[in-house]
């Protein structure tokens, strides 16, 4: 992976405000490739994706329902630099995002693909639907398994509601690495 462009990237605005590129972490031969949407200012500041309350939420869900830790996955995003004032990004900031997630992917080989929430989904898989209407399917991403859930941001919102949806998603993740 071309690290220094990434890292010197200008292909959209977001360059402008940003204090670092969130390229993602993990090992370089993960179980699973988380996909969010953006770093957020904690993000931004810490460098690492899904580091806040978000993060924490869903490596502890991911953790019970599948046994995957936090150390067992690349962590990344679709947009590499916060948007200002946590805004989603906008479809060309993640287009302008996309060569370098799909270098990611090629480069890594996780045996599966997780996406969280609305617009990393679908800015993923390129589908219309909401998360809603899509949570908990399996797509298929070069040759990878794949499958979309909910925000962990939404669970912290609405915790009765969302993360049993998440929990499921998540169990049906785990059946679908046993098989594959």
């Amino acid at each position: 992976m071309d690290l220094q462009g990434l890292l010197s990237c200008t292909k959209c605005d977001l360059s402008k405000g940003r204090q670092r590129v969130v390229v993602g972490s993990g090992p370089s031969r993960p179980t699973l490739l988380v996909v969010g949407e953006a770093p957020g200012k904690t993000e931004d500041e810490g460098g690492e994706p899904f580091i806040g309350r978000s993060g924490q939420l869903l490596f502890k869900l991911l953790e019970e329902e599948t046994g995957i830790t936090r150390q067992d996955c690349f962590v990344t995003n679709i947009a590499k630099c916060r948007p200002p004032n946590n805004r989603p990004p906008t479809p060309k900031e993640c287009a302008a995002c996309r060569p370098w997630l799909l270098e990611q992917l090629d480069s890594l080989h996780p045996r599966a693909v997780l996406s969280v929430g609305n617009t990393a989904t679908k800015q993923l898989f390129g589908v219309t639907e909401g998360i809603s209407e899509i949570h908990g399917r399996m797509f298929e991403l070069d040759g990878v398994c794949a499958m979309a859930t909910y925000h962990p941001a939404a669970g912290l919102r609405s915790p009765n509601i969302v993360i049993p949806m998440i929990r499921a998603d998540l169990r049906t993740l785990k059946t679908q690495l046993a098989t594959a």
